[in-house]
């Protein structure tokens, strides 16, 4: 039998039914213009309900010149963000790593087409990791109760 070369035993990549993060930076800043802004001990958190006419990551003048084949995924979308603020590349990779573990661990709670940014603070070092998940977790209950709140109010009166 012929050995096959690297190129064609390799198998093609499945498709990734919804992205779960937050990518880019056009994203962020309508999340920090368009959304609402909460704080908690370990973090502040922003959000802004996606609509399905809104493009995602696509800025406004390129929406004219781009084709009609934007796809809008479906469902929650968190980033993070570290900054300098926070200490050096090993503090600041270490707070990602465990806000993205929280929040993995958290996803399910968060159903809503929503886009979240979280911003941790210093303290997330120091906090114990089940307190990370509880915050992450009280920020995601909080977003949902918000987004049903506006919809049931958004709703026109008599239905």
């Amino acid at each position: 039998m012929p050995a096959e070369s690297p190129a064609q035993s390799r198998k093609p990549a499945a498709p990734q039914l919804t992205d779960t993060r937050l990518r880019k930076h056009a994203d962020y800043q309508r999340v920090y213009r368009e959304g609402k802004r909460q704080s908690l001990p370990l973090m502040t958190y922003f959000f802004a309900a996606r609509r399905l006419q809104d493009p995602v990551g696509v800025s406004s003048a390129s929406i004219a010149t781009a084709p009609c084949s934007i796809q809008v995924p479906l469902g929650p979308r968190v980033g993070l963000t570290a900054g300098r603020v926070l200490g050096n590349a090993v503090a600041r990779n270490r707070i990602k790593r465990r806000m993205r573990q929280a929040i993995q661990h958290q996803q399910m709670e968060l159903t809503a087409d929503v886009d979240v940014v979280l911003h941790p603070r210093r303290t997330v070092l120091q906090a114990e990791f089940s307190q990370i998940e509880r915050e992450v977790l009280r920020a995601f209950r909080a977003i949902q109760a918000a987004l049903a709140t506006t919809r049931t109010t958004d709703l026109p009166h008599g239905h």
